[in-house]
């Protein structure tokens, strides 16, 4: 590698909002904010609102989303769409 042309990576508390999860890791990431870690360390901290331990893809989970409700606002406001001639 290059010397000087690489950010500095340190170790980053990232706090994942959603599912109230925090974990250490290393990030080029920069916070104004700081946290005590579970050593009694502070290191910076960085808000996220999803994370592994939050996302319906990693945690099996589902959430409801009015599909039918954006639709049927949708077609209300621009009509339905033509039918294929053929």
């Amino acid at each position: 590698m290059k010397p000087g042309i690489h950010p500095v990576s340190r170790p980053v508390v990232f706090r994942d909002r959603a599912a109230g999860v925090s974990f250490l890791t290393r990030s080029t990431a920069r916070s104004t904010a700081t946290a005590e870690w579970q050593d009694g360390t502070t290191y910076p901290v960085v808000d996220v609102e999803i994370s592994s331990a939050s996302h319906p893809f990693y945690t099996g989970t589902t959430r409801v989303v009015d599909t039918a409700g954006r639709l049927e606002r949708f077609h209300r406001r621009y009509g339905r769409p033509a039918t294929a001639r053929g």
